[in-house]
């Protein structure tokens, strides 16, 4: 089992910036890909950023390429989420998640969940 606890969501304005954190615990962080996703007030959770098991290489929805950027410190279990440039579409609670492999940026394929976290932008 992998136990994930996500932070630093909040209000911000739009145009600002927040970094979310999810810690986690259980099992080697490093044999984990980990991802991020949302979910919109109404609609389906959706993929935003993945990170390959030793940070190197990243995986981004359009939506969020060059505002956002995922990133993790296995020395303390923890992956990042750093959101700049925020919109009022980003809003919604914001999930991280877990998987041992392959890649992928459906829901469907990731086996741990953290309870999320709310992201709100205002206009």
């Amino acid at each position: 089992q992998v136990q994930l606890v996500e932070s630093g969501g909040g209000l911000v304005q739009s145009g600002g910036s927040l970094r979310l954190s999810c810690a986690a615990s259980g099992r080697t962080f490093s044999d984990y890909i980990m991802a991020w996703f949302r979910q919109a007030p109404g609609k389906e959770r959706e993929f935003v950023e993945a990170i390959n098991r030793n940070g190197g290489i990243t995986y981004y929805a359009d939506s969020v390429k060059g505002r956002f950027t995922i990133s993790r410190d296995n020395a303390k279990n923890t992956v990042y989420l750093q959101m700049n440039s925020l919109k009022p579409e980003d809003t919604g609670v914001y999930y991280c998640a877990a998987t041992k492999g392959p890649y992928s940026d459906s829901e469907s394929m990731y086996n741990y969940w953290g309870q999320g976290t709310q992201v709100t932008v205002s206009s």
